[in-house]
């Protein structure tokens, strides 16, 4: 079931990406941590594209972006909000954050990622 974008809440909860996931639709998790963050604790299927080359990456970012939500994570939710902001002004509407980061989805859907 695909979100209209007029209706795409900024941030999106760990559960409900767990579900979309599961359920086949098109999902991109960006991760924004710095590379020692990402050896540390990932998401399967996450790519690592650290806050600070987000701007250089816009192309890449834009190509990840068709015809797929982008969730865009890290470790609390602080990073992946400015990016997923940033993003939505850079017109990418599809860009949502994940709530709580990489440590709620460890507390509540996926024990076996490494809290830090």
């Amino acid at each position: 079931m695909r979100v209209p974008l007029e209706s795409l809440p900024f941030e999106i909860h760990p559960r409900e990406v767990k579900a979309r996931l599961d359920s086949g639709e098109p999902l991109r998790l960006i991760d924004v941590r710095e590379p020692e963050e990402f050896v540390r604790a990932r998401i399967a299927g996450s790519q690592l594209i650290p806050m600070r080359t987000v701007p250089a990456r816009l192309p890449e970012i834009e190509d990840l972006a068709r015809g797929a939500t982008l969730v865009v994570l890290c470790h609390h939710g602080v990073r992946s909000a400015q990016v997923a902001g940033w993003l939505r002004g850079q017109g990418i509407e599809a860009a949502q954050s994940l709530q709580g980061g990489i440590e709620r989805w460890s507390l509540e859907v996926d024990p076996a990622v490494p809290r830090y």
